[in-house]
């Protein structure tokens, strides 16, 4: 009951998200004599949310996604995505979806745990993410040796970053699936923020053997919310000298129009193929990594 989807690689727009970087391409062509600068999708996602928008319902595609400046053990600049949005859900059901579909593909099931950020926080640190400071952050993660630190000057949720993935991510998902949920407002990217205090990001990742392998929204369906936190990552671009790009006018318009009440989630599955199989590089479930391209 899923109906499956192709969106263009090539955009004329790119993801504003400070902390990706968006390969480009020129179109020099009938219509652009003078050449278009195109941009190379990081995920499917604004297009699949337009095809939400004009009453698809539920959608899938496996495609190809492109990230610049990402290459190691595991990360591939050319990846390969499964995402798929279901009309009606919020990231909670969503959730069991994903633990559905991949314990189909493994042998034997797998148990799972479902944790939200703050007590991810408290109990491997000791600390509420939402009420500690950057000092108190920059505190913990020294007492903790992690190595190269020490001059370094972050913000908070830089730390929060930095903590989770060099301290807490590595224990994450051994012998499970599990889930952190219920972020901080200010990692909500595309998700909805749930009002409260404090208020939270109504999102999802998923860990298995210490790799992060999904992340889920409950979607954002607010084009004025939207565009503004689109400003937002534009100014921190600018803050970070890295290159402006442009927004995506037509995914604002989509949700002007009327984006359904839904949930959706992007799974790497060069990623899940390496927990399959105990690959411990990407480069080993690839049969052309970016050095044999």
């Amino acid at each position: 009951g899923v109906m499956e989807v192709e969106t263009p690689v090539c955009s004329t727009h790119a993801t504003t998200d400070p902390v990706l970087n968006s390969f480009s391409t020129q179109y020099t062509g009938p219509g652009a004599p003078q050449g278009q600068d195109l941009f190379l999708h990081t995920s499917p996602e604004f297009p699949m949310k337009r095809l939400l928008a004009s009453g698809s319902g539920p959608i899938y595609q496996i495609c190809k996604a492109f990230r610049d400046g990402e290459s190691g053990r595991r990360h591939n600049p050319e990846f390969t995505l499964l995402e798929w949005y279901r009309p009606g859900y919020d990231h909670l059901q969503l959730m069991d979806e994903v633990v559905e579909l991949i314990n189909t593909m493994l042998q034997e099931p797998l148990p799972v745990e479902k944790i939200s950020y703050a007590e991810l926080f408290q109990r491997h640190l000791g600390v509420n993410p939402h009420q500690s400071g950057s000092s108190e952050l920059r505190q913990v993660a020294m007492a903790h040796d992690i190595p190269g630190i020490e001059q370094l000057n972050l913000p908070k949720d830089g730390w929060l970053d930095l903590l989770l993935t060099h301290y807490i991510e590595p224990k994450l998902g051994r012998n499970c699936l599990c889930f952190v949920y219920d972020y901080p407002a200010t990692q909500a990217s595309l998700a909805r923020i749930r009002p409260g205090s404090p208020p939270l990001a109504e999102r999802f990742e998923l860990y298995m053997d210490g790799i992060e392998l999904a992340n889920g929204f409950h979607e954002l369906t607010s084009a004025p919310e939207q565009r503004e936190r689109f400003m937002q990552d534009l100014e921190q671009r600018r803050t970070d000298g890295t290159r402006e790009v442009p927004m995506d006018d037509l995914l604002l318009a989509a949700l002007d129009a009327g984006l359904p009440d839904c949930a959706g989630v992007a799974l790497g599955i060069d990623r899940l193929l390496m927990r399959l199989t105990g690959a411990e590089h990407i480069q080993d479930v690839l049969a052309f990594p970016l050095e044999r391209a």
